[in-house]
């Protein structure tokens, strides 16, 4: 695990503002992909997640902490596992949508599958200290 907030450790802990997504390919076996390749693919996905926003909320959804896990596999296949701020949310529909284009835009990404978890739920402390100063939430 990682020091640095928005750094991918290896494992994601409970909620917190230090919590970021891990690619767990890397994480709990040796990957067929070059390291460096890896930690590009890894950087290259994260960036597109940031261009991804909830329309109802002003700050992008890897910085809300709405991603909970990014698997990068060999084959470079992408599984990533988020949640929404309430199972009610009016995105529903249209976030993973969204999620999936972006990612999949990242050029040497393979297939790209998204899964709406609940477990744990979300709450403001899984948000970055960059989306509470957009949201001026101190």
């Amino acid at each position: 695990m990682t020091d640095e907030p928005n750094k991918v450790p290896a494992e994601v802990a409970g909620p917190s503002a230090d919590a970021a997504p891990a690619p767990s390919a890397a994480a709990t076996a040796p990957s067929a992909l070059p390291e460096g390749e890896l930690a590009r693919l890894t950087d290259d996905i994260i960036a597109a997640l940031k261009t991804v926003y909830d329309p109802e909320i002003p700050s992008d959804i890897y910085e809300l902490g709405l991603i909970y896990k990014i698997d990068v596999a060999d084959d470079r296949a992408v599984a990533i596992e988020m949640t929404l701020t309430t199972p009610n949310c009016p995105s529903a529909q249209e976030l993973p949508t969204m999620v999936e284009n972006a990612v999949a835009s990242v050029p040497g990404v393979g297939e790209v599958k998204v899964d709406i978890v609940w477990d744990p739920p979300w709450d403001p402390s899984r948000m970055s200290d960059e989306a509470r100063a957009v949201l001026n939430m101190w």
